[in-house]
């Protein structure tokens, strides 16, 4: 049976979901039908406090959406975004395996020891640690450095963003008892493999992560079928009509 992985882009840029969807299918290879959708509210690239927290809300209504009829439920839900925001409310409502790209991130590199996180937007430091306590990793997060551009800036320059990342990163890797580096960023897909040959320090690409990480989840035993019903134990009001038909009557 071949199995379904839904990749949620909770920011409103087109271009990045064919980012995700381009990266997530070649690492998930033949046998996983990857669909990949976009939010239909928020901000093109979430930057702030603000953009952050409807993009949770958009990415509630983004998965809400993917599941209405003739659309087959998935059997794992990736958040495509570096910050994962709505994970604690999609593990609450989904059937089945979510994660985000942070979360899977933060999985990978804390298997090396102490690591450091590299990613485009000052906003996101104290989003990401106070992510990375939320998600039991921030004794084993050393530091996170930030590059001015975000990373939809980055990507729109891969050349500019080699040389400025790369410098980050050997920053990043100086940090004491750093082991391992996240280049953290859907925008910033495949940018860890070009700038690892500068690195001694190993460096984890985000979008790879999370890849990697809901497919060990997906073919865990009891992850083999689904489970439950999806759902959420809210009485909304003022949601699209499919976040509402997942709510409480």
């Amino acid at each position: 049976m071949q199995r379904r992985l839904l990749v949620i882009n909770p920011n409103t840029s087109e271009s990045i979901s064919e980012l995700l969807q381009m990266h997530v299918s070649a690492l998930a290879g033949p046998h996983v039908a990857v669909s990949t959708v976009t939010a239909r509210l928020g901000a093109p690239y979430i930057a702030n406090e603000a953009g952050y927290a409807v993009a949770g809300h958009a990415a509630l209504d983004a998965w809400a959406t993917a599941l209405v009829p003739p659309a087959e439920a998935p059997h794992g839900v990736l958040i495509g975004c570096f910050g994962d925001p709505g994970l604690f409310a999609l593990c609450e409502c989904s059937p089945v395996p979510v994660t985000g790209l942070a979360e899977a991130a933060f999985v990978q590199a804390a298997r090396h020891g102490r690591f450091a996180v590299v990613t485009g937007g000052a906003a996101w430091d104290p989003m990401l640690r106070r992510l990375a306590w939320g998600l039991g990793f921030g004794e084993q997060l050393a530091g996170i450095v930030t590059v001015a551009p975000s990373g939809a800036q980055l990507a729109e320059d891969p050349d500019g963003a080699q040389a400025l990342l790369g410098r980050a990163c050997q920053e990043a890797a100086a940090l004491p008892d750093v082991s391992a580096v996240i280049v953290g960023g859907a925008g910033l897909a495949g940018m860890a493999a070009l700038l690892q040959t500068g690195i001694a320090t190993p460096l984890i690409d985000s979008v790879t992560a999370g890849t990697r990480e809901i497919l060990r989840a997906l073919d865990a035993p009891d992850a083999r079928a689904q489970h439950g019903v999806a759902g959420c134990d809210v009485r909304w009001s003022g949601v699209s009509a499919e976040l509402r038909a997942l709510g409480r009557v």
